[in-house]
């Protein structure tokens, strides 16, 4: 099974940014546990803090991989493109967020991501990527 991994902007400080609301584990840390966990997945990781490198990553591994974990970050709230770039691929992609966004400002509750992927995963903290990815197994 092939699970791709993709977290969008400011996700690549995990561990430094934050750490209340997004704990003080690196993803890094995280993505080399659960790769011990979970040896029978063929894992890729990619991150960017630019949305269109996003897109074109979706649109590589959106024809051939069983899965996408993805958390858009801050572009959840407001790219119309990644959600496009969602409905365009066949492969199902799981929503994920670290922190439960409806628990925060208003403006996070909107996600341009939801209604294109098969479910979404919120405020469960980095075990949340774990019960994406359990969905696909």
């Amino acid at each position: 099974m092939q699970v791709a991994i993709i977290n969008g902007p400011n996700l690549n400080l995990l561990g430094t940014r934050e750490p209340g609301v997004y704990g003080n584990q690196s993803f890094e840390d995280f993505f080399g546990e659960l790769k011990t966990q979970y040896p029978d997945v063929s894992f890729s990781y990619f991150q960017s803090n630019v949305e269109g490198e996003l897109i074109n990553e979706l649109q590589r591994v959106g024809f051939s991989y069983d899965g996408i974990l993805l958390n858009p970050g801050g572009y959840t709230h407001t790219s119309v493109a990644i959600g496009d770039a969602i409905a365009a691929i066949k492969t199902p992609v799981i929503e994920v967020h670290i922190s439960n966004v409806h628990a925060r400002e208003e403006f996070r509750r909107l996600s341009h991501v939801s209604a294109k992927a098969k479910g979404t995963i919120a405020g469960l903290g980095l075990k949340g990527y774990e019960l994406a990815l359990r969905f696909f197994l």
